[in-house]
C-alpha cells in the first residue's frame, strides 16, 4: 500500500511540475509574440509618414548620389524632398532657385532631381571646407550656400537661431520680397527668407525613413 502511494504522489508531482513548465513557457511564447507584433505594427506604420512618391523617387536619388559618390546620403536627399515637396510636381526638389532660375521652372522630375544632389553636393563640400556642422549643410539647402559661411563665423555649428539671425539679415536686404506675404501670423514673421526649422523638420523626417529603412533591412547607415 505504501508503494502504491509513493508512486502515484511522484506521479502527481512529475504532473504538476510539467503543468507549471507548460505554462511558464506558453507565457514566454506569448510575450516574446506580442513584442515582434508590436514591432512589426510600429515598422509597418512608419513608412505612411512618408509620402509614396517620395518612396517611389528613392532608387533614382540613390543613382544620382551614385554618380558622385554620395549614395551614404540617400536618406537625407529623400527627407529633404519630403519636406520641399512630399515628391509633388515637377520639381520635387524644389531645386529651380539653385540653378538661378525662377521658382518651379524646372519641369522634369529626373533634371530636379540631378540639381537636387548637385546643390546638395556643393554645400555638402564647402560644408566641410568651412568646418560646419552636418546640420548647417541641410539648411543651407533651404537658404542657400551663403548660410554656410554666416554659421562659419559664429563657430561653425547650426541652430535655429542663428538661422533666424540669417533669415533676418536676408530680408532686410529686400523686404518687399521676403515679407511672408504680408502675413504677420505666418509662424516664420519676421524671419521671411527661408524657412528657419528647416533643418528641425528635415531631421524629423530623417528619423522616420531610417527607422523604416532598420525595420526593413536590419541596419541603417548613419550620415552624422
Amino acid at each position: 500500500m505504501k508503494r502504491k502511494k509513493s508512486k502515484k504522489r511522484t506521479r502527481r508531482s512529475s504532473n504538476i511540475a510539467l503543468l507549471l513548465f507548460f505554462i511558464v513557457l506558453s507565457l514566454v511564447l506569448f510575450d516574446q509574440f506580442k513584442q515582434l507584433n508590436l514591432k512589426e505594427t510600429a515598422v509597418s506604420f512608419l513608412p505612411n509618414m512618408v509620402s509614396k512618391d517620395v518612396q517611389n523617387y528613392t532608387p533614382l536619388l540613390e543613382k544620382e548620389l551614385k554618380e558622385v559618390n554620395l549614395e551614404e546620403y540617400t536618406l537625407v536627399l529623400a527627407a529633404i524632398m519630403q519636406q520641399e515637396s512630399k515628391g509633388k510636381g515637377g520639381d520635387p526638389m524644389q531645386a529651380s532657385e539653385s540653378a538661378g532660375l525662377p521658382p518651379n521652372s524646372i519641369q522634369d522630375q529626373e533634371q530636379s532631381i540631378k540639381q537636387g544632389v548637385k546643390h546638395f553636393q556643393k554645400a555638402l563640400n564647402y560644408g566641410n571646407q568651412k568646418n560646419v556642422d552636418f546640420p548647417a549643410v541641410i539648411q543651407a539647402y533651404n537658404m542657400g550656400i551663403g548660410y554656410i559661411d554666416f554659421v562659419a563665423e559664429q563657430g561653425g555649428k547650426h541652430s535655429e537661431e542663428i538661422a533666424k539671425q540669417f533669415s533676418l539679415k536676408q530680408a532686410e536686404k529686400n523686404p518687399e520680397l521676403y515679407d511672408c506675404g504680408g502675413d504677420k501670423n505666418n509662424f516664420r514673421y519676421p524671419y521671411c527668407y527661408g524657412d528657419f526649422s528647416y533643418t528641425t523638420k528635415v531631421t524629423k523626417n530623417i528619423e522616420v525613413l531610417t527607422a523604416s529603412s532598420t525595420g526593413k533591412t536590419g541596419e541603417s547607415k548613419s550620415v552624422w
